[in-house]
């Protein structure tokens, strides 16, 4: 007797018809938090159906980003359930985890035991980043990690060595791909629209110098600030840098220099496929934060404009003027944050590839290396000059 099965979960229709993957796949999706509840159905065998379980997400770090993502997946990602928050800084975790109704942890080792969690998503230091990856890698959990994974070449292979051993999943936190605007530029060049890319240029500037506190730490402007331009490029060409030119200065904060970092800089980028172009960045803009970019074609261009408060424009006889544009990346790019968290949640929870690979991690890391030696040397960096031959443990693996 044939007999249909179709199955909803939620009031949303996730699949029907027969069952290809048998055992294998009831055993993974019970890893990621799906509990298997019989039903009958008249006249045939008993079948199992997939109920939801929210996926158990813990945050390592509870400054700024952690508390954004930590409020997102409580919040704003249906499928996921926030376990727990780690800091190393008490008082962080104390209150973070308050006002996100779950446990406080002083020691991220100790929150990779519990056994409600299945991924965490890492937003502490840049230098804590890769000892963290590997701890969740061999506890079997998935990773979300926030760029950049190190400033260290060498580093960030160890680390992508213990995600591949493991069999987890790591998505890198580039944010800006998930924006709609610059999402919108991918799709033109994808789809064809603007012909053959030529040409590209990335504007992204700052509204105030971060703390010099911070400067010491950040691994320079362009591991910093550019680090997100550098993946913006590659992701909107779609295809990797060969040779990057970097003039720098600096124009705003004297105190940055003692430092050895600049506050000013133009960096040409030149592509396997031929396609050049042009990022500049500012630790300054007065009028706000100031994210542009254009993608030159044979046929046309793409490009987007600042987000600003309002589509209001006041024109009198005197002048045409309009509200300053946004002035803080947390509000240029609050959607795009929900939606990454969102998508590496479903990539876990659906077995699916995740969007921005350890590799996209890793290869603004390049880029932004060539870049420092390039000022420091006043001549065009090719990356085969600075990049790290590929671990054997790591040849022919995609990062999925």
């Amino acid at each position: 007797m044939a007999f249909t099965v179709s199955v909803v979960v939620e009031g949303r229709f996730v699949g029907g018809g027969s069952c290809k993957h048998g055992g294998a796949r009831r055993s993974r999706g019970t890893r990621f938090g799906l509990r298997m509840q019989e039903t009958k159905v008249e006249g045939a065998k008993t079948v199992e159906v997939p109920t939801s379980k929210k996926l158990g997400v813990g945050i390592i770090g509870a400054g700024r980003i952690g508390q954004v993502h930590a409020e997102n997946i409580n919040l704003k990602v249906k499928n996921a359930k926030l376990v727990g928050i780690s800091s190393g800084t008490k008082k962080l975790a104390e209150v973070c985890s308050l006002e996100n109704s779950c446990t406080p942890y002083y020691d991220y080792h100790e929150m990779l035991e519990n056994p409600e969690l299945d991924a965490v998503c890492i937003c502490s230091a840049s230098n804590q980043h890769t000892d963290q990856i590997i701890a969740a890698a061999e506890a079997g959990k998935h990773i979300f990690c926030e760029k950049p994974i190190d400033t260290d070449l060498a580093v960030i292979d160890e680390a992508l060595k213990a995600v591949k051993k493991a069999g987890v999943k790591l998505q890198v936190g580039f944010n800006r791909r998930f924006d709609c605007n610059y999402s919108r530029v991918r799709q033109a060049v994808v789809a064809g629209e603007i012909g053959t890319p030529q040409i590209f240029h990335i504007t992204s500037r700052d509204p105030s110098p971060p703390p010099i506190e911070y400067v010491k730490n950040s691994g320079g402007i362009w591991l910093d600030c550019s680090i997100h331009d550098f993946d913006m490029a590659r992701f909107l060409v779609g295809d990797d840098v060969e040779e990057v030119y970097a003039l720098g200065a600096v124009n705003i904060d004297k105190q940055i220099e003692e430092y050895g970092d600049i506050d000013t800089s133009v960096i040409s980028l030149k592509f396997k496929n031929g396609v050049i172009g042009t990022i500049d960045n500012s630790r300054r803009a007065v009028y706000g934060y100031d994210q542009r970019c254009e993608v030159f074609g044979s046929r046309g261009s793409v490009s987007i404009n600042n987000n600003y408060p309002n589509s209001a424009v006041v024109s009198t006889a005197e002048k045409i003027q309009r509200d300053l544009p946004l002035h803080f990346f947390m509000d240029r790019y609050t959607e795009s944050f929900v939606t990454e968290i969102r998508d590496f949640v479903d990539c876990v929870v659906e077995d699916k590839n995740v969007p921005v690979t350890g590799w996209d991690g890793r290869a603004p890391v390049v880029i932004a290396i060539a870049a420092k030696k390039s000022y420091h040397e006043g001549r065009p960096i090719k990356l085969s000059e600075v990049d790290l031959p590929i671990p054997e443990e790591l040849e022919g693996w995609d990062g999925q």
